[in-house]
C-alpha cells in the first residue's frame, strides 16, 4: 500500500499513508446515476447483414460497449470515496453489476515495488519498494512494466475481497476511448480511489510521471469478478481474459 500523491502542475500536495482498516459489512444497495467518460473513438463492432454481424464479433470489445453496461450505478459501497488525500468531499462510489465492479474516478500513479530506472525514491518522493500482491516468484511488481489496478485497502467503506476481488482480479480500464485490460496489483488508502500503475498510464496515453502526471478524471474501472489470473505477472494471460470477459459482459 503506498502513500498517494496527484498533480497535473508543478505544484503537488504531499499526503500521508493511511492504515489498513478491519472489513465492514456493505449496505443495502441503491441506484445512483454516474457520467458517462468521453465517448469511444476505436471501432466498434459493426452493424447491418449477417456478414457484419460475423466481422463485428471478432472485432475487439470496444469502450463504447463497456461504457454501455454501466451507465447506472447499483451502488455497493458504504458512502462514497475521495479520489485525492487533500479532497474534503468524496464523490465516487462503487457499483456493481451481474458479475463486475466499477467505479469511475481519476488516474494517480502508482510507482511502488520494483525498484527500476523509472520508479525509484529520485524519481518519486514517495516510493516504496514493495506491493500488496506479489509475483508467482513472490517478489514485487513491477509498476513500470505491469498495467495493474490499485484498489482502495478494506475498510468501512468498502470491502474489495467482499465483491469477489483479489490480486489479480482482471480490470478493464478505460479512458479517452481506448481500453486496456489490467489486474489487480496493489492496495492503497481505505478512504481513496483511482490509481493505476505507471505501465497502464503509459498504455492510456496517461502521463506516467509518478508525481505530476495522472488524469484529473474521466477513467472508468470495471473489475471482472472471481477472474483471477495467474501468473498475475503474465500481461498476455490478463489481455486474453480481460478480451473474454469483456465479450461476455457486453452480451456478444
Amino acid at each position: 500500500m503506498r502513500t498517494r500523491t496527484f498533480a497535473l502542475s508543478a505544484a503537488t500536495s504531499a499526503v500521508c499513508g493511511a492504515a489498513l482498516l478491519g472489513p465492514a459489512a456493505l449496505p443495502a444497495t441503491a441506484d445512483v446515476s454516474v457520467p458517462d467518460t468521453p465517448p469511444d473513438t476505436r471501432v466498434g463492432p459493426a452493424s447491418g447483414g449477417t456478414e457484419n454481424a460475423v466481422v463485428g464479433a471478432d472485432l475487439p470489445v470496444s469502450a463504447q460497449e463497456l461504457l454501455a453496461e454501466v451507465r447506472s450505478c447499483r451502488q455497493i459501497s458504504r458512502g462514497k470515496y475521495r479520489t485525492d488525500a487533500h479532497r474534503t468531499k468524496a464523490t465516487v462510489p462503487v457499483c456493481a453489476t451481474t458479475d463486475a465492479v466499477f467505479w469511475k474516478a481519476d488516474m494517480d500513479i502508482d510507482c511502488d515495488g520494483r525498484r527500476t530506472k523509472a520508479c525509484n525514491t529520485r524519481t518519486d518522493p514517495y516510493f516504496q519498494p514493495q506491493t500488496a500482491f506479489t509475483t508467482s516468484r513472490g517478489k514485487p511488481l513491477d509498476s513500470a512494466r505491469l498495467p495493474f489496478v490499485v484498489v482502495p485497502a478494506p475498510g468501512r467503506i468498502w470491502d474489495y475481497r467482499k465483491s469477489g476481488l483479489t490480486g489479480g482480479s482482471v480490470v478493464a480500464v478505460i479512458h479517452q476511448g481506448q481500453v486496456r485490460y489490467a489486474v489487480i496489483g496493489d492496495t492503497g488508502p481505505a478512504g481513496i480511489i483511482g490509481e493505476g500503475s505507471y505501465a497502464l498510464a503509459k498504455e492510456l496515453s496517461i502521463d506516467p510521471h509518478p508525481t505530476t502526471g495522472g488524469a484529473a478524471s474521466g477513467v472508468t474501472y470495471i473489475a471482472f469478478t472471481n477472474s483471477r489470473i495467474s501468473p498475475i505477472e503474465s500481461r498476455a494471460t490478463a489481455e486474453s481474459r480481460g478480451e473474454e470477459l469483456a465479450r461476455a459482459f457486453v452480451g456478444r
